[in-house]
C-alpha cells in the first residue's frame, strides 16, 4: 500500500466507471413525481448518502433548477443543514418559511435567502439510513400541515421499500462521487395540437391519426384516405403554397414550419403549420412524405396580442436564460431581442450584472411569488421590472418607471462586470454557506473539527490535513482519513522546503493538481497514496502566514474555474478562523477554570436522598456560559436549585456566580422557595447586568417528600414515579428574573415518594432547532419513563445521568447543559 506525503501525497487514479443504477434512478424519480402530486409542492430532492456515509448526495431534483440547488449537490451528514439533521436523527424537519429556516437552521438561510415551506423526511428501513426526501412550497401562515407531512413520509416509506429490495438484490445503491443528478422537467399541458400523417405522393394517398382529422375538420365519415379530400379543407389562396412545400420535402428531404390555412366549419380560415420529411426506411425513391400538422392558432394569437404591446415582455426559463421577448421589449431595454434570446438577463445586460437583480428572479422562482423591482438604465433612465414565476419558468414584464425618491439619473453605462470565475451567485451562496461554518467555530479544534466535518465531505475530499507555522515550520493540528501514525514522521516540515504543502504557502498561492501525474510530474520522487487529486491551499490572514491545508480526493477529477475559486477563498476564510480560534485558546483556561471555581465543588450527602449533577459547557464561545446549579440543605430541608443566565461570556459568568450566591444566602435563612426568588429578582435588577435569567427552585422535606416548587420563567421539572411513570410537572411560575422588580413567584406543592426521583434541566439538554421544545421535553419525560429508574446506589443515578445525556441531549450542542437528578430511597 503506498500512503501519501503529508505536505505532498499522491496517488493511483481511481478508475471505474461513473455510477450507474438505473434501477435505483427511476425509484428516485418515481418518489419525486409522486411528493409532488401527493403534496402539492412544486420541488421535490431526493438525497441518498455517500459510500463512506460521510455526505449526502442530491440524486434526483424536481421542479426546482439545479444551477439554484448546485450549492447544495453535496452535504456533509454531520453538518447543520435540515437534510442532514434529518438523515442523522431519522426525524422529519418541516420549516413554515423564511424566518423558521433564519431562526433554525441559519446556514440553509445564507445559502438559500428565499421564503419558501420546506420538509425533510428521512428514508430508510428500520435502523439503515438511505437518505431524505426533501420538499418545497410556498410559504404559508400555517406551516406544512400535518396532511402533507403524512403523505411525503408514505411516499419516503415506499422509496425506504424499494431501496432495500435493491440492495438485498445486490443492486447499487449509493451513488458515487460522479454519478450525474437526475433532473425531472416539470409535468406541462401540451401547447398545441398535433396530428401525424403518412402520404404516398405517387399514389395521392394518405394515411393520418384521428387528430389530424380533427385539426383539418374533418369528421370521421369525410376522410377518404386521399389526399384530395385534404386539399378540400385548405384555403384556396394556400393550395398553391401546400403543392411548393410538398414539392420542397421531396426535394431536399424535408420541410419546417411551413405555414397554411385550413378554412373551419364556419368558413374563417386559421393557421397550421406543416413538418415533414422523407423517410430513409422507405426504399422506393422520394414518393413518400411522413410528418405532422401543428394547430397553431392559440399560439399564433397569443404571440400576436404580445407583440402588438407597447410594454416589454419576456420569458425566462428555469435556469433563468431568455426564452422569449417581444418586440416592445427592444426600446425600453436598447438591444435587439435576437441578442437576448439564450442568453441571462444579467449577462446579455451590463447594467443589470449586480447580483441583486439575479437574486429577484431566484428569489421569485423558489418562492413562487410574484416578485418587481427598480433598475436604471443608463443613460434612458429607470425602469420597473415583474417576474411572474410557475413551475416552468418566469414570465417577465418591463415598463418605463420614474426615478425613486433621492435617486439620481444614471449618467454612463457602467463597464461590463468582469467576474474572476463562473461561480455566480449559486456559487457565492455557496461560499457564505461554508464560511458560516467556520464562522460558528471559535477554538481551534473548532475550527479543524467544521472544516473536516462539513467543508471537506461538501467537496467531496476523503483526506485533509491542516499545518499551522510555529518556528518557521509546519506543525500538524488536525488530520482526517490518513493511517494512524503516518503523519508522525514529516512533523516540524521547514516552511521553505520543496514540497506542495509548503511552497504553496511560501508562494501565498494554492496549488492543485487534478490527477497523480500532474503531482510526480511537478514533485517527482514524493511518496504516494491512493488519491486521485489534491488541493494545497495557503492559509494566510492579515498578510501574515498561518498554515496550510491539504485536501485530498480519491479519484481524479477536473478543478473548475468555481472550484478553485471556492477553494481559494475557502483557505483564507480557514486562516482568519484559525487566527481568531488562537485568541480564543489563550482564554480558554482561564474560562474554564473560572466556570469551575463559580460551580459547587461537591453536593450535600442526606440520608435516604441521592443526588448527582452534569455541566456540559456549549460548543460555542469559549465553553463559559451563565447555566448553574447548586442543592442547599437547610435544618432538615434540602433545597435544589438550577439557573440559566442569558448568554455565553465572562459576564454572564459573573452573573451566575453572583445568582448563585444570592439564592444560596437567601435559601439558607429559610426563607420560602417563592420569597427566595423574588429578593434574588430584585438583587439582579439593582445589579443591572444588562442580562435577564430563569430559575428553579424546589425545597424537599425529605422526612415526608414534601416538595415545594417556585418557577422564574424556567422549563418545568420532571417527576419519575416509584411505578416508573414520569410526568412533566405542572407548576405555576412567574417572569424570569430581572424584568420586573414587582414579580412574585408562586410555590406549588408536590410530592417526591419513596423511590421517586427530580429532574431539574436548563434548557440545553432538551433543545434542538429540528423541533419544538415542547417535544424536547416530552423526550426527556420519555426516557425518564423507560428502561427502570435510577437503580441501586450512588453508581445508579450516575449512569442514569449520563444516559439521560445521550439519549436526551442534541446531536450538536450548542448551548450550556446543566442536570440535577435527585432520588430518594
Amino acid at each position: 500500500m503506498r500512503h501519501p506525503h503529508p505536505t505532498g501525497g499522491a496517488g493511483d487514479p481511481a478508475g471505474g466507471a461513473g455510477d450507474a443504477a438505473p434501477e435505483r434512478d427511476d425509484l428516485l424519480a418515481d418518489a419525486a413525481r409522486r411528493a409532488l402530486g401527493r403534496t402539492g409542492a412544486y420541488g421535490a430532492m431526493v438525497y441518498l448518502r455517500s459510500p463512506d456515509r460521510r455526505s449526502l448526495l442530491l440524486c434526483t431534483i424536481a421542479g426546482v433548477p439545479l444551477s439554484i440547488m448546485s450549492p447544495f449537490r453535496r452535504i456533509a451528514a454531520a453538518g447543520p443543514l435540515p437534510v442532514a439533521v434529518c438523515f442523522r436523527t431519522g426525524r422529519t424537519i418541516a420549516l413554515a418559511d423564511t424566518e423558521d429556516t433564519m431562526r433554525r437552521f441559519p446556514q440553509l438561510a445564507v445559502g438559500l435567502p428565499y421564503d419558501y415551506a420546506s420538509a425533510c423526511v428521512p428514508v430508510g428501513a428500520g435502523a439503515e439510513p438511505f437518505g431524505v426526501l426533501s420538499v418545497l412550497w410556498p410559504a404559508a401562515e400555517e406551516g406544512v400541515s400535518a396532511r402533507a407531512r403524512r403523505r411525503l413520509a408514505a411516499v419516503a416509506a415506499e422509496l425506504a421499500d424499494g431501496l432495500s429490495k435493491l440492495a438485498a438484490a445486490g443492486q447499487p445503491v449509493e451513488p458515487t462521487g460522479d454519478a450525474p443528478v437526475v433532473e425531472l422537467a416539470p409535468a406541462a399541458p401540451p401547447a398545441t395540437r398535433v396530428g401525424l400523417f403518412d402520404w404516398n405522393v405517387a399514389t395521392g394517398a394518405l394515411a393520418a391519426d384521428a387528430r389530424f382529422c380533427e385539426i383539418f375538420g374533418l369528421g370521421p365519415d369525410e376522410f377518404d384516405g386521399t389526399v384530395a379530400a385534404l386539399s378540400a379543407r385548405i384555403a384556396p389562396g394556400d393550395l398553391a403554397g401546400f403543392r411548393a412545400a410538398a414539392r420542397t420535402a421531396l426535394a431536399e428531404g424535408e420541410v419546417l414550419a411551413a405555414r397554411v390555412r385550413v378554412l373551419g366549419r364556419d368558413g374563417h380560415p386559421y393557421p397550421v403549420e406543416l413538418w415533414a420529411r422523407v423517410p430513409s426506411a422507405i426504399s422506393d425513391g422520394r414518393t413518400h412524405l411522413v410528418g405532422a400538422v401543428l394547430d397553431v392558432r392559440t399560439l399564433t394569437a397569443a404571440a400576436a396580442a404580445v407583440e402588438r404591446l407597447r410594454e416589454g415582455v419576456f420569458s425566462l426559463d428555469p435556469d433563468g436564460r431568455i426564452g422569449y421577448a417581444n418586440r416592445g421589449i427592444e426600446p425600453l431595454l436598447g438591444v435587439r431581442r435576437e441578442d437576448l434570446v439564450g442568453r441571462h438577463p444579467w449577462d446579455a445586460l451590463p447594467w443589470l450584472a449586480d447580483p441583486f437583480y439575479e437574486n429577484r428572479y431566484r428569489a421569485a422562482l423558489l418562492s413562487q411569488r410574484p416578485t418587481a423591482f427598480l433598475a436604471a438604465r443608463p443613460p434612458a433612465g429607470w425602469l420597473a421590472f415583474s417576474l411572474y414565476p410557475d413551475a416552468h419558468g418566469v414570465t417577465g414584464r418591463v415598463v418605463a418607471a420614474e426615478a425613486p425618491p433621492g435617486a439620481a439619473e444614471p449618467a454612463a453605462a457602467p463597464p461590463p462586470a468582469v467576474h474572476a470565475s463562473s461561480a455566480g451567485l449559486g456559487g457565492t451562496h455557496h461560499l457564505l454557506q461554508l464560511a458560516s461554518a467556520l464562522t460558528e467555530a471559535v477554538t481551534a479544534r473548532d475550527v479543524c473539527r467544521a472544516v473536516a466535518e462539513q467543508i471537506l465531505p461538501a467537496f467531496g475530499g476523503q483526506e485533509l490535513a491542516i499545518y499551522v507555522v510555529r518556528d518557521n515550520r509546519l506543525h500538524l493540528v488536525s488530520q482526517s482519513g490518513y493511517p494512524d501514525g503516518f503523519l508522525d514522521g514529516f512533523e516540524a516540515t521547514p516552511v521553505g522546503a520543496r514540497v506542495p504543502g509548503a511552497e504553496t504557502l511560501s508562494a501565498g498561492t494554492p496549488i492543485f493538481f487534478e490527477s497523480v501525474r500532474e503531482l510526480t510530474a511537478a514533485y517527482p520522487g514524493l511518496a504516494i497514496d491512493e488519491m486521485g487529486a489534491w488541493a494545497f491551499l495557503p492559509l494566510i490572514a492579515s498578510g501574515q502566514p498561518i498554515g496550510s491545508c491539504i485536501l485530498g480526493f480519491d479519484r481524479p477529477r477536473v478543478f473548475t474555474a468555481e472550484d478553485r475559486g471556492l477553494l481559494t477563498a475557502l483557505g483564507g476564510f480557514i486562516a482568519q478562523a484559525l487566527e481568531r480560534a488562537r485568541l480564543y485558546d489563550a482564554e480558554f483556561a482561564l474560562a474554564r477554570g473560572l466556570q469551575q471555581g463559580l460551580l459547587p465543588h461537591r453536593l450535600p450527602g442526606i440520608p435516604g436522598v441521592r443526588i448527582t449533577a452534569r455541566y456540559l459547557p456549549g460548543t460555542q464561545g469559549m465553553e463559559i456560559g451563565g447555566d448553574w446549579y447548586d442543592a442547599i440543605t437547610t435544618g432538615g430541608d434540602l433545597t435544589l436549585v438550577i439557573g440559566d443566565v442569558e448568554g455565553h461570556s465572562v459576564a454572564a459568568a459573573a452573573a451566575m456566580g453572583q445568582l448563585r450566591s444570592a439564592v444560596r444566602a437567601f435559601a439558607s435563612g429559610g426563607e420560602p422557595a417563592g420569597q427566595v426568588l423574588a429578593r434574588t429578582n430584585r438583587l439582579l435588577l439593582d445589579l443591572d447586568p444588562g442580562l435577564l435569567a430563569s430559575c428553579c427552585l424546589a425545597r424537599l422535606t425529605p422526612a415526608d417528600g414534601t416538595l415545594r416548587i417556585a418557577r422564574a420563567g424556567h422549563l418545568p421539572p420532571v417527576l419519575r414515579h416509584p411505578d416508573g411513570r414520569a410526568e412533566v410537572l405542572d407548576v405555576a411560575g412567574g417572569p424570569l428574573l430581572g424584568v420586573d422588580e414587582r414579580a412574585e413567584y408562586p410555590v406549588t406543592e408536590r410530592r417526591l415518594p419513596p423511590g421517586g426521583l427530580l429532574a431539574l434541566y436548563t434548557d440545553g439538554l432538551v433543545e434542538d432547532p429540528a423541533e419544538a421544545i415542547d417535544q424536547g421535553v416530552e423526550r426527556l419525560r420519555a426516557a425518564l419513563a423507560r428502561g427502570g429508574g435510577a437503580g441501586a446506589g450512588a453508581a445508579g443515578l450516575e449512569a442514569l445521568a449520563g444516559r439521560l445525556l445521550r439519549e436526551v441531549g442534541p446531536v450538536h450542542r450548542v448551548d450550556d447543559v446543566a442536570l440535577l437528578l435527585t432520588a430518594t430511597d
